[in-house]
């Protein structure tokens, strides 16, 4: 499948908890956008200035909605929450420093998903989310929410909606992290 012609997929600025290399996830106590994340958030905007955009549709996660806000805010266009671009659940990692988490847990190792069934305790695997952000893009290519819209989410969920478009299955999805803090 190829991805619809006007859509943006945006990931949130840098949080707190990037900044400290902590393991967001779903977590309700990670903390919003960092002064870093804000300037982010206000550069993608500018990027995305002149493009078109009439909506703007974000992880209902903190981090995310308070990207989508700055980006919404610049563009003038409405915001619309969508849970289903929310990280992946981590369970009993979430809030753990990324550099002691181990592969096993979370299925992924050596830049690369390793075990795309693995799940945290407490959290889902990485086919969950994957299924998840398909099944997502499916109903947007067939009733999209606007003619050009932005999709504001985090690194796994993008991860696999660029997976989804390239035709690539799961368990061949490279995983290089951007940051230490690894699970936007």
């Amino acid at each position: 499948m190829t991805p619809p012609s006007r859509m943006f997929l945006v990931r949130h600025g840098e949080s707190e908890w990037n900044r400290r290399g902590l393991i967001q996830g779903q977590s309700m106590a990670a903390p919003g956008l960092s002064a870093t994340g804000v300037a982010d958030s206000v550069a993608a905007a500018g990027r995305l200035a002149g493009s078109g955009v009439q909506l703007v549709v974000a992880s209902d996660l903190r981090r995310a909605t308070e990207t989508a806000a700055l980006i919404a805010a610049e563009l003038v266009v409405p915001l619309r929450a969508e849970p289903r671009l929310r990280e992946r659940n981590l369970g009993t990692i979430e809030g753990r420093p990324g550099a002691v988490v181990g592969g096993g847990e979370t299925g992924v190792g050596a830049g690369a998903v390793a075990e795309a069934d693995a799940r945290p305790a407490g959290g889902e695997s990485l086919r969950e989310v994957y299924d998840r952000i398909a099944g997502l893009l499916e109903e947007m290519a067939a009733d999209p929410p606007a003619e050009c819209y932005v999709l504001v989410s985090h690194g796994g969920p993008i991860r696999m909606a660029r997976a989804y478009f390239a035709g690539e299955p799961v368990d061949s999805i490279l995983w290089a992290h951007k940051a230490p803090s690894g699970w936007g």
